[in-house]
């Protein structure tokens, strides 16, 4: 018996753990063509998009650059309830979890939105801003690789690395709690994030090369056995170049 619910169990986690690598997959081929589509647009850090236009393509970057990296603990989430309706117990889908966390990085999207036609707004009413540019992404690099190396990155990013610690400490039974799991663990992630998305405005929102960066690094640093080493360093190159945009601003692309 034991041994036919354990193999319920990992069918369904391979058919979650499919599901989310194709919709990745998926959002990488539209986001893609949505680069190639808007090549010869104005830029600016709003791209000239609408608000619904800038959200939805905000989170099919999410699914595209968060689901691989948030996979080990939907799938831990799903055993844990697939065993549970094995045995005839209360059971939630994993879509509860994953719909919260989405909702927390698309509230994200929103203050994104807004900030940045709330800076290009500044900035077409200011020309410092304008002339210093290149200077105010280069502090943007710095203030992230700064914040790689604080102790909040360090608290946000344990939470992110060990699914089954978060699981012990902020389990909710019921579809109430799964989604108040799944937005608590969308804030750990956002926390751990935030600013690697922050750096994808002044390089290019939709940059593929560095939207494929920022996603190994992330990947990485939550992933691997060395995620602490990878996630100083990136702290340290961050720092690096942002210190050498700001003395020599010829050293920032565009």
């Amino acid at each position: 018996m034991a041994n036919t619910i354990n193999r319920v169990v990992q069918r369904e986690q391979y058919l979650i753990l499919g599901g989310l690598l194709i919709l990745s997959a998926l959002a990488w081929a539209l986001l893609i063509w949505q680069s190639s589509m808007m090549n010869n647009q104005a830029m600016g850090l709003t791209m000239g998009m609408s608000a619904f236009l800038f959200i939805a393509i905000w989170i099919v970057m999410m699914v595209a650059m968060m689901f691989p990296t948030v996979a080990p603990m939907i799938l831990a989430f799903t055993k844990i309830y697939a065993s549970k309706r094995q045995q005839g117990r209360a059971f939630v889908p994993s879509w509860v979890f994953i719909s919260a966390y989405l909702l927390v990085w698309s509230l994200c999207g929103v203050i994104a939105y807004l900030l940045a036609v709330l800076s290009e707004h500044l900035a077409a009413q200011s020309m410092w801003l304008m002339d210093n540019r290149v200077h105010l992404s280069g502090g943007v690099l710095l203030v992230a690789g700064l914040y790689q190396l604080s102790p909040l990155k360090d608290i946000c990013l344990g939470k992110c690395r060990t699914p089954l610690q978060f699981i012990l400490t902020s389990w909710h039974d019921g579809y109430v709690g799964a989604f108040r799991m799944g937005l608590e663990h969308g804030a750990y992630c956002l926390g751990c994030c935030w600013l690697l998305f922050v750096i994808l405005f002044p390089l290019g929102l939709m940059n593929l090369a560095v939207m494929a960066l920022v996603t190994a690094l992330i990947f990485a640093e939550k992933a691997l056995p060395w995620g602490w080493q990878i996630s100083k360093l990136a702290g340290v190159a961050l720092i690096l170049y942002g210190a050498l945009v700001l003395f020599l601003p010829t050293a920032f692309p565009g």
